[in-house]
């Protein structure tokens, strides 16, 4: 027996009803406009018949080819590199930067004394499923990009500073690397938040859905 459907994980059911939303939009079924406005509605419902309303009129469901796909684009890139276990990350009365497509180390040691660090992980390859951030550092702030679908923890003794964690996780998918960041920081700040929010990468994907589909027709 199927269990009913208000008794359904809501979470659960808005993923399954963003699949559909994404699903019909990149088949045609929704102008930009519609799929947009249904997105922010389903992000936004709290209640599981606000849920089914919004796709109680689309025919397309998922398919294992979508799901592939979906992987694909959202799971964490996993892969080899040219990259040493650990690495140091010095800024002293300095910037220092690690963005785009780079190998992440198992563990990163951030000495940041007077001067800014931005790590971002968003286009990041990935070698191991736990990496550790350490951090050291005085009148400084150390900037973490990081995509929703990654775990974050963090342990950072402040004096005089702050450390904020603005990166909620999908918490649904599978082997999902996690960062743990440690340390301590006096006099400066640390702050972790998503360069590129899931409404964004489900947009984008709906899009790239749909470029996929037309030219496959066209062909």
């Amino acid at each position: 027996m199927s269990v009913k459907f208000e008794d359904r994980p809501l979470d659960k059911v808005r993923e399954e009803t963003i699949d559909q939303l994404v699903m019909n939009y990149g088949h045609g079924e929704l102008s930009s406009e519609a799929f947009e406005r249904r997105l922010d509605a389903a992000m936004d419902a709290t209640e599981h018949s606000q849920l089914a309303a919004l796709v109680d009129d689309l025919e397309l469901k998922p398919d294992t080819s979508y799901d592939s796909m979906k992987e694909q684009k959202f799971s964490p890139h996993y892969g080899q590199g040219r990259a040493q276990p650990t690495e140091n990350v010095v800024s002293i009365l300095s910037s220092n930067e690690r963005t785009g497509v780079w190998t992440v180390p198992r563990e990163i040691t951030v000495y940041d004394f007077l001067g800014s660090v931005e790590l971002d992980f968003t286009d990041a390859v990935f070698q191991h499923p736990d990496v550790t951030i350490k951090v050291v550092g005085m009148l400084s702030s150390l900037e973490i990009y990081v995509p929703e679908e990654i775990m974050i923890s963090t342990n950072v003794f402040n004096i005089l500073g702050s450390t904020e964690n603005k990166a909620p996780s999908m918490g649904n998918l599978k082997q999902v690397p996690h960062i743990r960041i440690e340390g301590f920081h006096v006099l400066g700040s640390v702050e972790v938040k998503v360069k590129r929010t899931i409404k964004e990468k489900f947009v984008a994907f709906a899009n790239s859905l749909k470029e996929t589909f037309n030219s496959k027709n066209f062909y």
